[in-house]
């Protein structure tokens, strides 16, 4: 059962030493309470298991439970706690107002872990435990994401490498060999290649030559390639390579790059699946490039997606764990936030509202900023899962307020500047345009709004009255000071209190956009509409692109705009609520597996850096007790 925290220190330890304190109830008996059963649950130790889709089939008849969606104002790069009031207020409706509760949350990449950016468990007394475990390889979901996106780049480069030194007769000998008796036969996948072009034959004999040219040769145009190869860790070297240097391969040398795990459209795509056989759709229709007439070439024209869909089976299962009062948790995915929609998986979520059921509460976060993780959540998730929210959650602190209205810059590893430690009403005051136009973003899609505002010493009270009259002013339904970092849920009951209250208004929840709409009309819609922005400057590759995928049929998916999380513009030098400024539209890719496009607003690293002194420094083991040190 969840159990209130009695052994609360002051001053607050850190992360870790919180965590090791801790003693987590065997998961089995935290499936148990939660109303799984032995025989869907997959143990991976005694902290952490995978739960099978099947329990969601068995309670496809169980009611819902509230949908809550936590999100946040545009953060400092220090990040404003939005993960920590998740776990705290997940602690507060379960252990303390005796709510059934669900935390659903992203895995994080091992790349800001070790980095500058730490783990992502949450914090103080409100975090996932055990965090180590959270933290490094959980259960091994970003290492199969990593297996499965790599064997799609070689796939790539061998069918390039063998098409350019086979005429199609070879090729098509190749991949459909003939027996002794002459017979041949159709790799299963083969035949969703040849339904593709419309030939609709079993029998490898029947091709026409013509046919057989068509089936065997890709004709993969380098330059269109998009796909690249990933790893978990930061590796600036990774970012920018020439493969192809072997003497074997001598004239297959071309330019690439290597992105972070959680950057993999495999990742976007574990995130937005709901089935096994729609992840096995998915990961089929990956558009990798395009062939020299401008066709779509995909993962399984290159005949791969069945052995990615293998490689996958297992991290389609959510992974269960608990908070540090005992409240269960599904931790599930890690989509970026810029460049994929970054929020944890569906099927988390649908697990959640059903063992929830009608009077039970599902966390789940959205990353970055209300116009960011929230906005994807509502027109990209929401669309693929079909699940209606019932309340946002929006985390606010003083500290990022005073930087919107004006205050120093902040920065990550370097002292708080004096206006962030002191009372300052005048710059709060100015900074809380971005506030109330947060809330207006999430107000636009019908959900009612809280605003958490996450406490810090510094905070006066002052400054937290002024916050809560200007969010209420704005159309909140309440907004609350939550200090659940260092009470835990004890210190988020208030907020909780709120959640409840609204989660019983009625929820009239729209889209911004139909889907029907243009590929421009769409991105104008998001870019007036959550940014503030006046218009979109499109530069030629853009408007290619836009033309290219409109002829392919992609235009219809939904956008995933990829853009700087530390400003509502484009623009991370423009703090507050900025009016009339122009977006510029770089690039548009295609997740077409994930099922989105995503254009490129200004420069965005899928590759981070590390710096002179990373985290990696602080990590150790103690050789006695075998106990991680140094993890934050």
């Amino acid at each position: 059962m969840p159990h209130k925290l009695t052994n609360l220190l002051i001053p607050v330890p850190s992360d870790l030493e919180i965590a090791q304190a801790a003693t987590p109830i065997p998961i089995s008996q935290i499936a148990a309470e939660a109303g799984i059963l032995p025989d869907e649950l997959e143990l991976y130790g005694k902290n952490k298991a995978k739960v099978h889709l099947s329990l969601r089939d068995r309670l496809k008849d169980q009611p819902n439970g509230k949908y809550v969606v936590v999100t946040a104002i545009t953060p400092t790069p220090l990040g404003e706690g939005k993960t920590t009031t998740t776990v705290g207020l997940s602690q507060a409706l379960g252990a303390h107002l005796g709510k059934k509760v669900f935390t659903c949350i992203r895995q994080p990449s091992q790349g800001p872990t070790f980095g500058i950016k730490g783990g992502a468990a949450g914090g103080g007394y409100s975090q996932i435990i055990p965090m180590e475990e959270f933290n490094l390889h959980l259960t091994g979901d970003i290492h199969a994401i990593i297996a499965a996106n790599n064997l799609l780049a070689a796939a790539i480069d061998t069918r390039m490498f063998h098409e350019k030194s086979a005429k199609d007769e070879v090729l098509f000998d190749r991949l459909c060999p003939p027996a002794k008796d002459g017979s041949r036969r159709f790799a299963p996948v083969m035949l969703r290649r040849l339904h593709k072009l419309g030939i609709h034959k079993a029998d490898p004999n029947e091709l026409t030559p013509e046919e057989r040219s068509r089936f065997a040769r890709l004709d993969i145009d380098p330059d269109s390639i998009t796909w690249r190869r990933v790893v978990d860790t930061n590796d600036r070297m990774l970012r920018q390579i020439t493969i192809g240097q072997g003497p074997e391969e001598k004239g297959a040398e071309r330019v690439t790059g290597f992105d972070m795990a959680v950057a993999s459209e495999i990742m976007a795509v574990l995130a937005l699946t709901t089935s096994l056989a729609d992840m096995r759709e998915r990961l089929g229709r990956i558009v990798i490039g395009s062939n020299r007439a401008g066709e779509p070439i995909t993962a399984d024209d290159l005949g791969v997606g069945g052995a990615l869909t293998v490689l996958m089976k297992d991290a389609i299962l959510p992974n269960l764990m608990q908070t540090i009062e005992g409240t269960p948790a599904f931790v599930h995915a890690g989509p970026f936030a810029n460049i994929a929609h970054g929020n944890s998986s569906i099927v988390a979520d649908q697990i959640a509202l059903k063992l929830a059921g009608r009077d039970g509460f599902v966390l789940t976060e959205a990353g970055f900023g209300a116009d960011m993780g929230m906005e994807k959540f509502f027109n990209i998730k929401c669309r693929y899962s079909g699940l209606t929210p019932d309340c946002v959650v929006l985390v606010a602190t003083i500290r990022a307020l005073k930087m919107h209205g004006g205050g120093p810059k902040v920065v990550a590893g370097q002292p708080l500047a004096h206006a962030y430690l002191e009372e300052n009403l005048e710059l709060l005051d100015k900074g809380c345009s971005n506030l109330v136009r947060m809330i207006a973003n999430a107000r636009s899609f019908g959900v009612p709004v809280v605003v958490a505002v996450n406490r810090f010493k510094t905070d006066s009270m002052a400054e937290v009255e002024l916050v809560k009259k200007l969010a209420i002013a704005a159309g909140a339904e309440d907004a609350v000071m939550s200090d659940h970092w260092a009470q835990g849920g004890l210190g988020a009951v208030d907020l909780a209190k709120a959640v409840v209250a609204a989660c019983s208004k009625p929820s009239h929840f729209r889209f911004l956009y139909p889907l029907e709409l243009s590929i421009k009309e769409k991105i104008e819609t998001i870019v007036r509409e959550m940014y503030g922005g006046s218009g979109v400057e499109y530069s030629p590759e853009a408007e290619h692109k836009i033309d290219l995928y409109t002829r392919q049929g992609f235009d219809k998916l939904p956008i995933c705009m990829a853009k700087t999380h530390l400003s509502l513009s484009h623009d991370p030098n423009l703090k507050g609520a900025p009016t009339g400024f122009t977006v510029p539209v770089r690039d548009i890719r295609a997740s077409v597996g994930a099922g989105f496009l995503y254009p490129l607003l200004g420069t965005m690293s899928t590759m981070p850096g590390l710096s002179t002194r990373p985290g990696y420094y602080e990590i150790d083991i103690n050789l006695e007790t075998g106990r991680i040190i140094g993890l934050s």
